[in-house]
């Protein structure tokens, strides 16, 4: 059978794609096929070649108009009539519907792409089962799937739909399925007699790297789009609230982007949409409803700004990078508090949801975790080996540039693996871990575990240790998962044969993210984050000599927090000076000269790598209130009043006016401080102020020992730094 003449007629190519000719004999064979093909790998020219050839109406179940529209728009392209192929589903009208029908009645239409639920109307199965229909495709078939990762009701009914319409050849198409959603699909679908293709997962490509998530998450995509401008690039979130926050910091930092999510209207989605396709734009920020069959070939990178659900959607939706086989890069960010998050949204779902939820999010989070190649540890998980050193793309990934220590592990590994055997091989993971740590639980209790000589043998060493050993000898197939108990641990022959004669076995260590993610902003109060402690010491010196010098106190000259930023961002000019945390322009021209001109020396003495570090512009909600404080203390306004009107306790706004005085902005508060206190007493705090060691309010409230109260304090303060520090 020549495919290749039909091939470059309709299409105008001369060669297949990998299983693509495979695949569409079998269709034209009238036999049900099961193709998992990755995103990118043509898909669905396997039904579109196969529908334009046989005789008859092809019907394409497909879940999301956007991509029914998407594909109807091509194969009009490659035909002189427009019928050749139509949609069928809720958007269209009456007349538009009649239109569909006479163009299948005329054997004018070749592919008729309907939602499942277009499919389950009464009038459109009446009208079907009179017309001549060579095959039914499903596309994103994991939706049948309760396993899979979009659970639809009316994907679940296909079978007795198809069966009403006719006796017809079955094929479904997927990007992403686990031998467990593949058995799911063919059993709900009644085809487990289907010819199986499953071309390889593996898109070398694709660099894949993992980053934990601090506070400076914004900041870190800023500069990782910055460095590619005119790239197109997706970055995925969670929730819609963070959709719109992402999309709306880009743009203030001059980036070209977009929000796309399902409570935008539909003329705003398909507008974003094709802004993206036209690059309008550069980069859209969406939940997961983007991108399901856009076919954008040159899509540089995809982000990750929260973890996904599951390596599914991981999978799929990073591999809407590099589809032109160009570079695609998939960064994501890391932290377990977002998983606990997740957990947190299933605990409302019923039990057998949570634990197929559960489940997949451990995957997800070992995945995260892992230091060996991120590429063999993903494609092991869709059931397929890879060999880490001569594999296509084997150093596209964060690990396999950095590798981590690796030490001997012969022996721990046969303390697990004889836990797994002497427990019968009936726990997953997790109560795997907790006989070999010696941690009670009712599960292990109710099965006498807890009174085994071998519960607690490895309390030496950490849970999340036992854990990265069982994800490490797991992708060596020592282990494996049972799918039909998700997640019971059984031993496979490997494992057998390393417990009988024990070899050396290298294991690396994992990464631990949880310290990583304490690394927050510096706020006004202390800074967490790892500056350069030499320098914090030589400017905290230079800062005493201004302070004499100036006859002020060192921190109405620069506060700590300042201090510490600077010996993080080591600004060199004034300019970079005045963004440093709590500083300003007026602060950095009195006082910063000599602080830059340190700086300066320091850096080129110690050969200092300087952050070329963002000052991420804010949306600017505080700029306005700040604004509002100056002109209206300006204007000699009860602070009582200023706080009111912005709905704000007094206590708040001096909070905000400390933030303006610290930055270097001046702010006469006099008129109210001459309300609270009399001469005599603002010269007595003025005074204190003026020998204190520190700012502290704390320790002029135990010196003046209740004569003055805590606002009464601040309120001197931030006049004594208005006069002598700014």
């Amino acid at each position: 059978m020549d495919l290749h003449s039909p091939l470059k007629k309709f299409f105008g190519f001369s060669k297949f794609k990998g299983l693509q000719e495979q695949v569409i004999k079998s269709i034209v064979n009238n036999e049900n096929t099961f193709v998992i093909m990755p995103t990118g790998g043509g898909k669905s020219l396997c039904y579109q070649l196969p529908a334009l050839m046989k005789e008859g109406t092809a019907i394409v179940v497909s879940p999301l108009i956007a991509l029914m529209k998407n594909q109807v728009d091509a194969i009009r392209g490659i035909s002189e009539n427009d019928g050749v192929a139509h949609v069928l589903n809720s958007s269209l009208n009456k007349s538009e519907v009649a239109q569909v029908k006479e163009d299948i009645t005329n054997g004018i239409t070749k592919l008729l792409y309907v939602a499942p639920e277009s499919l389950i109307k009464e009038e459109y199965v009446t009208f079907l089962r009179t017309q001549k229909i060579s095959f039914v495709a499903i596309d994103e078939a994991h939706c049948i799937s309760e396993w899979g990762h979009d659970f639809r009701p009316e994907y679940r009914n296909l079978r007795h739909i198809i069966k009403a319409i006719d006796n017809v050849p079955v094929i479904c198409l997927t990007a992403t399925a686990t031998e467990k959603v593949q058995e799911d699909i063919l059993k709900t679908l009644g085809i487990t007699d289907a010819n199986r293709f499953k071309a390889s997962f593996n898109r070398a490509n694709l660099f894949y790297e993992v980053r934990p998530k601090t506070s400076d998450v914004e900041k870190d995509i800023i500069r990782f789009v910055k460095q590619r401008i005119g790239k197109s690039g997706i970055i995925y979130c969670l929730s819609r609230k963070k959709v719109e926050e992402i999309a709306q910091i880009l743009q203030v930092n001059g980036i070209n982007a977009v929000p796309y999510h399902a409570g935008l209207d539909a003329k705003t989605r398909v507008k974003h949409q094709d802004m993206f396709l036209m690059e309008d734009c550069d980069v859209v920020v969406a939940t997961i409803a983007f991108g399901m069959g856009i076919d954008k070939p040159d899509v540089r990178y995809v982000i990750h700004h929260d973890i996904p659900k599951s390596l599914e959607s991981y999978y799929q939706e990073t591999g809407r990078a590099g589809r032109d086989d160009g570079e695609g890069y998939c960064l994501a960010f890391y932290s377990y508090k977002d998983i606990e998050k997740l957990e947190k949204f299933m605990a409302s779902k019923p039990v057998a949801e949570q634990e197929i939820g559960h489940a997949l999010l451990q995957e997800v989070v070992g995945y995260a975790e892992t230091s060996m190649n991120r590429r063999k540890y993903l494609l092991h998980y869709f059931g397929e080996e890879f060999d880490e050193v001569n594999g296509e793309g084997a150093d596209m990934d964060d690990n396999s540039r950095n590798p981590k220590k690796k030490h001997e592990a012969k022996d721990d590994v046969v303390k697990l693996l004889s836990v797994i055997r002497d427990t019968l091989q009936k726990y997953k993971a997790k109560e795997v871990v907790n006989t070999i740590i010696g941690k009670e639980n009712a599960l292990l209790t109710s099965h006498k575990t807890h009174l085994q000589p071998y519960f607690g043998i490895g309390k030496d060493k950490s849970a999340a240790y036992w854990m990265a050993l069982i994800r490490q000898i797991l992708v060596v197939n020592f282990i494996r998962k049972e799918i039909e108990q998700y997640g019971v641990i059984k031993l496979d022959k490997e494992g057998e044969k390393f417990l009988d004669n024990p070899t050396s076995f290298m294991m690396t260590e994992d990464h631990t993210y949880s310290e990583e993610n304490d690394n927050t902003i510096i706020t006004n109060s202390k800074s967490s984050v790892a500056v350069d402690e030499t320098l914090v010491k030589l400017l905290k010196d230079l800062r005493k000599k201004v302070a004499l010098k100036s006859s002020v106190p060192p921190f109405a000259v620069f506060q700590d927090p300042s201090i510490d930023d600077m010996a993080l961002k080591y600004p060199i000019n004034l300019d970079e000076l005045s963004k440093v945390h709590g500083v300003g322009e007026g602060k950095a021209r009195k006082f910063g000269k000599e602080f830059v001109k340190l700086i300066n020396t320091y850096v080129e003495e110690n050969d200092i790598l300087r952050p070329d570090d963002l000052i991420v512009k804010s949306t600017g909600t505080n700029s306005g209130l700040k604004l509002y404080i100056i002109q209206n203390t300006d204007r000699k306004l009860p602070l009582e009043d200023i706080a009111k009107s912005k709905g704000k306790e007094m206590s708040d706004l001096i909070k905000e006016m400390e933030a303006i005085i610290y930055s270097g902005t001046k702010l006469n508060i006099d008129y109210a401080l001459d309300d609270l206190l009399d001469e005599d007493q603002q010269e007595e705090i003025h005074e204190y102020f003026m020998e204190a060691e520190s700012d502290s309010i704390q320790e002029a409230l135990d010196e003046f020992d209740g004569d003055y109260d805590e606002e009464e304090l601040r309120l001197m303060r931030i006049k004594f730094i208005n006069e002598v520090g700014n």
